[in-house]
């Protein structure tokens, strides 16, 4: 069966380019605001949608994710209204594809069974769940590929040739590159190794590879998007939400725009690149 990511990704790979996969924490900073900006961001240029689930406890992100996670929870958003924002979503939007990322605690707090069953039903493609490791896929990763979701995994720099097959099986969708060691936001990421880490996972695995952490700017994502099958960036757009709120933390008529300006770069620069060709 295939998911609409697996779609978009061959049918990017059709056009000859990378996809853009953007991040933004569901809620942040108000339910409706996240949703515009959400609704905005295909036209803008984003390929992929990641919609972080907020948690209290976010230990793989940095400074500028986990405001964002503080800001959707003191809101109100949960784990309904998350899956309630991509049931919104859906309603003008039935192409795009959606991903949530986050951690285990809350959808095993909404518990599992339920938890996919809504997922599925609100519109929801893919799960990025950072804190299981392959060894747990019974927890999560085998029921959500038995339901028809894909389970993304991430690969990191200390991903050795070893590890990596753990690391790929039951992957699907897409995999992970995290072009850095630490937290998201962290460092920018170095093109030539970021370009040599997708090729040893490649020769692994047929599944598309994305790579993300440290992307903020247009160039940086050209210079990626010329080797990886998609381009992440998720600090630099939340960072671009928060720098629009006033001082109480609440969104402003220039918010949407803050972030689709930047997603609009971003695109560009992805759309920008030269392709190296497939070996």
């Amino acid at each position: 069966m295939t998911t609409r990511i697996d779609r978009r990704f061959a049918a990017l790979k059709a056009e000859g380019r990378a996809a853009l996969v953007t991040f933004t924490m569901a809620g942040d900073p108000d339910y409706d605001t996240a949703l515009a900006v959400a609704k905005a961001l295909p036209k803008a240029g984003a390929d992929v949608i990641e919609l972080g689930m907020p948690f209290t406890d976010p230990m793989a992100d940095g400074p500028a994710i986990q405001a964002a996670g503080l800001r959707a929870l003191a809101a109100g958003q949960t784990m309904i209204t998350t899956l309630k924002l991509v049931r919104d979503f859906r309603e003008s939007d039935n192409d795009t594809p959606i991903v949530l990322m986050g951690y285990y605690n809350p959808i095993y707090i909404y518990g599992v069974d339920k938890f996919l069953t809504d997922a599925i039903a609100a519109g929801v493609d893919g799960l990025i769940v950072v804190d299981l490791p392959p060894e747990e896929d019974e927890e999560l990763c085998i029921p959500a590929l038995k339901a028809g979701l894909n389970f993304i995994r991430l690969a990191t720099p200390t991903t050795d040739d070893k590890r990596l097959p753990a690391v790929l099986n039951n992957t699907s969708g897409f995999v992970y590159y995290v072009s850095i060691t630490g937290i998201t936001g962290a460092a920018a990421p170095d093109a030539t190794k970021v370009s040599a880490a997708v090729d040893r996972i490649k020769r692994h695995t047929k599944l598309p590879v994305a790579v993300g952490f440290g992307v903020r700017s247009a160039e940086q994502a050209r210079a990626i998007a010329e080797n990886a099958d998609g381009v992440v960036v998720g600090s630099a757009i939340v960072d671009a939400l928060r720098g629009s709120l006033d001082k109480a933390g609440k969104a402003g008529p220039g918010t949407v725009k803050a972030v689709t300006d930047l997603v609009s770069a971003l695109a560009a620069g992805v759309k920008s690149a030269r392709r190296v060709p497939a070996k």
